[in-house]
């Protein structure tokens, strides 16, 4: 098994990304966890978790267009699996953590980050995969999951359809993206504890 990737890559520390930081730092210093709030937004942190690694171990960026696992039920279950970690950690830091994520984080990522990737990945996806693209862009929703699992009208059973793999998870570095869940996770707590 090859090692874990180094979190802490150069485009992780692009300066880009400071105001997020600075964003998870602030929220760290508001932060008043009690074990309630722990439990409630550990529980949010481990299915966002969960669904960011069940999406990156089926991913394949724009070589293929994945449609099973999460992708079966939403379009973009990494960014899903994103805003369930953000709720989590600032349910588990507190009301003041919380409302400056719901003050700041939200707009920013619905009112621009996640628009732009959208449009972006989509113009990708659609000139590389035409309408096979078009078809599940129409049937699938972009991050409330449908029910049930949306299957290519021409594909057969099984078909098109990969098991999910350690070797993608790794590759797509959900590996490093899972260690800096936990670190954010670890030091609201620690801040629970010291208070």
């Amino acid at each position: 098994m090859p090692p874990v990737r180094h979190p802490f890559r150069r485009k992780n520390l692009s300066p880009k990304l400071l105001p997020l930081y600075a964003l998870g730092a602030l929220c760290l210093w508001l932060a008043e966890p009690t074990a309630g709030r722990l439990l409630a937004g550990g529980i949010a942190v481990a299915l966002g978790a969960g669904l960011r690694a069940w999406g990156a171990g089926h991913l394949v960026k724009t070589e293929r267009l994945v449609v099973s696992g999460p992708y079966a039920h939403l379009r973009h279950p990494l960014y899903a699996g994103s805003l369930l970690v953000a709720l989590g950690l600032g349910v588990a830091a507190g009301p003041r953590a919380l409302a400056l994520v719901a003050l700041v984080f939200a707009p920013f990522f619905f009112g621009y980050y996640f628009p732009r990737k959208d449009r972006r990945e989509g113009e990708r996806l659609a000139h590389r995969h035409g309408e096979a693209y078009a078809a599940w862009r129409r049937a699938v929703p972009a991050l409330v999951p449908r029910m049930a699992a949306w299957r290519p009208a021409s594909a057969g059973p099984g078909e098109g359809r990969p098991r999910w793999s350690a070797a993608r998870f790794r590759a797509n570095d959900e590996d490093g993206a899972l260690l800096a869940i936990a670190l954010a996770f670890g030091l609201v707590a620690l801040r629970g504890a010291a208070a």
